[in-house]
């Protein structure tokens, strides 16, 4: 790792995001900012840990994150009554284009600079009940050195020459999840007209892995629920254990 990245003033943050954001916390460790968000929280509600011992990525793969090397945050909102609940993730990766600009999305939710990545997502939906939440986790690669990379693909802010004021970048982070998120549980078009803009995936001929066999095409399109259209044929990120370039 490169120097530590931290929350220096929690209150600042929270004080600052308090029009979108009703009850903004910051941890030293946890296991996970996503479990424990949808244990204890209440929609409207932020947790940042400088380190997640327990984090997790698409289909439980481990998400890696040192103390200081990451910013994790997890916000949990009230889902809306549709059947997108796939859209939150990438709501949450036009967010983070909004704040890192130089960044494109690959579908369904990894966020991109120069072709590596440097951040990750993962949506999980609670609709048991009364209850319909869903919580956003993020992983962002803040300050690494190349050498400690957990993977070849990947990157991190300070390694693409991005570097950060923490809080400032949190509280913009913030503010941007707000504004997506809305979009998606109002249904504003807008988000997936930005969406594709900054989606590198759209246009690639890939191979998209799944249980259901391997499928290679051109990918034409996102839809509007957030499905990938390749060759005619819609699929569901929780259909999809992988998706590469072609051979």
């Amino acid at each position: 790792m490169l120097g530590v990245m931290t929350v220096k003033d929690i209150q600042r943050i929270a004080a600052d995001v308090a029009d979108s954001w009703d009850d903004v916390r910051w941890v030293e460790t946890i296991g996970s900012t996503n479990t424990e968000l949808l244990a204890t929280g209440k929609p409207g509600s932020v947790l940042i840990a400088d380190e997640q011992t327990a984090g997790r990525g698409r289909m439980g793969r481990e998400w890696v994150s040192p103390a200081g090397s990451i910013l994790a945050l997890s916000v949990l909102v009230d889902a809306p009554l549709t059947d997108n609940l796939g859209l939150a993730s990438l709501a949450a990766g036009l967010a983070l284009t909004d704040v890192v600009p130089q960044a494109e999305l690959k579908w369904p939710n990894d966020a991109l600079l120069n072709g590596k990545k440097f951040a990750g997502i993962l949506s999980e939906a609670d609709i048991t009940g009364d209850s319909r939440r869903v919580v956003v986790g993020i992983g962002i690669n803040a300050a690494w050195r190349a050498e400690d990379l957990p993977v070849d693909n990947a990157t991190s802010l300070n390694l693409e020459g991005i570097e950060i004021d923490f809080d400032e970048f949190t509280i913009d982070l913030l503010r941007a999840l707000a504004t997506r998120l809305e979009q998606w549980q109002t249904g504003d078009g807008k988000l997936l007209e930005n969406y594709r803009a900054v989606c590198s995936t759209i246009g690639k001929t890939v191979r998209l892995e799944r249980h259901g066999g391997d499928v290679e095409g051109t990918v034409e399109d996102v839809t509007d629920v957030g499905e990938i259209l390749i060759e005619g044929t819609a699929y569901s990120a929780g259909d999809v254990t992988h998706l590469r370039p072609a051979n």
